[in-house]
């Protein structure tokens, strides 16, 4: 079942976009604060997508001060692409 939440959330093109966006740091973390920029919406829709990816295990996330720090899980990642191969 949690196979099929994290390729739920993955169906939303904004979410598949920001999920990238972390990918593409290559492991390093990234700041909330660059997310809106790089998904075209606000803070606070921002927030409830990356929720989303939280709550799929796709994500993990640590408050710093005002803003949140994202990483990915990789073995959450891993686990879908052994699915699909």
């Amino acid at each position: 079942m949690l196979l099929a939440s994290s390729f739920a959330a993955l169906a939303d093109p904004i979410r598949l976009r920001l999920l990238s966006h972390i990918a593409a740091a290559g492991g390093e973390e990234v700041c909330a604060c660059d997310l809106t920029e790089v998904s075209g919406r606000s803070q606070p829709t921002v927030s409830h997508h990356m929720k989303i990816l939280f709550d799929a295990g796709l994500i993990e996330r640590e408050k710093r001060g005002l803003w949140v720090w994202y990483r990915l899980v990789p073995s959450r990642l891993d686990a879908l692409r052994s699915v699909l191969g």
